[in-house]
């Protein structure tokens, strides 16, 4: 993929004081464009602006729109690194063919993380616990009515700073057992960083944060027995000893943070296990005094400790509401890895040059 770059003759000012997540976005962006004859071409990096789209474009109509996030840091030797770029490049090459899309090659994804970056690497934030959070999408852009996939797509990818999602620390947030409500079923496309998925997540969240919670924990479609996801993100439960999070299956999403944290926790000396946890496993740990921590991961917050379950009446506190030791130590191993204060030996850190 041969990239050409335009640079803004009009720069945005940056912004100052707290960043916040997905509020500024750089003065540039990416685009390359799929169609059937050409094949995916006119790769550039171009100033930040619309896309343009036809109003009968498939995104609109049927559905097909894909994105992932990753992160670029500033190391404290001052070098900027992309974490994991590969993963989530394989990720929405993988995913694309669920929805009958076409994806650039991984390496192209990678290569145009890279020439983003480049080109906005002075938006890049310096502060620990910053980031320049990138947003690659992939959208149809074919203009037709009838239901059938597009032919043509747009790959964009645009990048935001973001501050810490914890301001001041790691805090404990509370979480609804969504008992009738589904974000993804069996079969369907939870696997796939869809935004069907997210849409779908909507209306339950909504409703919890009208009584006090801050989010939703997410049971299986069929059974509405076993846990998924919590939120937007993985989950996992401390029960005794060992850490546990549910299996991978189509209506899980593979995180590439998850994936992180499992190889970590091992390394940091835990017992983790993949395997499914009901909630009426939780209930019975919960009561033997064994179920003591509980987080969700994900590229946004890394950690976010869960203090409080709640299902129809019944509450689960966790560690008096705090996080919980485990929950900050992956927290700590992986944040220093991502900033180059520990060694990365895993290679999942790529300079941006």
């Amino acid at each position: 993929m041969e990239i050409r770059t335009t640079r803004t003759t009009t720069p945005k000012k940056r912004p100052e004081g707290e960043l916040g997540f997905g509020k500024h976005f750089t003065d540039h962006m990416f685009r390359a464009d799929y169609t059937a004859e050409q094949g995916w071409h006119d790769a550039r990096v171009m100033p930040y602006g619309s896309l343009g789209l036809d109003p009968a474009a498939g995104v609109f109509h049927y559905g097909q729109a894909m994105f992932e996030g990753l992160k670029a840091f500033t190391g404290v030797d001052g070098k900027v690194r992309l974490f994991r770029a590969e993963a989530n490049a394989h990720r929405m090459a993988s995913g694309a063919p669920r929805l009958c899309m076409e994806a650039p090659s991984e390496a192209d994804m990678v290569k145009s993380f890279h020439a983003l970056i480049r080109t906005d690497i002075d938006w890049v934030p310096k502060a620990s616990g910053t980031a320049l959070y990138l947003r690659p999408t992939l959208v149809a852009t074919e203009p037709f009515l009838g239901v059938r996939p597009a032919t043509r797509f747009c790959y964009f990818v645009i990048a935001s700073p973001v501050g810490a999602y914890f301001a001041g620390g790691l805090k404990a947030v509370k979480i609804w057992i969504e008992p009738t409500e589904v974000r993804a079923p069996r079969g369907g496309l939870g696997a796939v960083k869809a935004g069907a998925n997210y849409a779908a997540s909507l209306h339950a969240a909504n409703e919890a944060k009208k009584q006090g919670f801050d989010q939703v924990l997410w049971l299986d479609g069929k059974d509405h027995e076993f846990i998924e996801e919590v939120g937007t993100m993985n989950f996992f439960v401390v029960l005794g000893q060992t850490l546990v999070t549910p299996p991978l299956s189509d209506s899980i999403l593979p995180g590439v943070t998850r994936d992180s944290l499992i190889t970590l926790g091992r390394e940091l000396g835990y017992k983790v296990e993949e395997r499914p946890v009901s909630v009426k496993e939780l209930r019975a740990a919960h009561k033997a005094g064994s179920f003591t921590e509980a987080f969700g991961v994900g590229t946004a917050a890394v950690v976010s400790p869960v203090g409080e379950l709640a299902l129809q009446g019944e509450r689960m506190v966790l560690g008096g509401g705090k996080p919980g030791p485990i929950a900050q130590n992956l927290y700590a191993e992986l944040t220093a890895i991502q900033r180059g204060e520990k060694p990365d030996k895993h290679g999942w850190l790529s300079v941006v040059e």
